[in-house]
């Protein structure tokens, strides 16, 4: 690593864009991806969706403790 860097021709915020959603990758345990990817290929669904069922249904039963 320099003991310097130039940034004297640097656009601040070239890259900023403030309505941009990030979609964050989420990494599952071996035996929780397995469990996902085998129900979904038995539903015929999208693993993604299998997921996204799994933790909203988890949001709604801690949310009503």
């Amino acid at each position: 690593m320099k003991r310097e860097y130039d940034f004297s021709k640097g656009i601040r915020g070239k890259f900023y864009r403030p309505k941009v959603r990030l979609r964050l990758p989420v990494y599952l345990d071996a035996d929780v991806f397995k469990f996902v990817l085998e129900f979904a290929k038995r539903k015929n669904i999208d693993p993604e969706k299998v997921v996204n069922k799994l933790l909203r249904r988890n949001k709604e039963i801690l949310q009503s403790l």
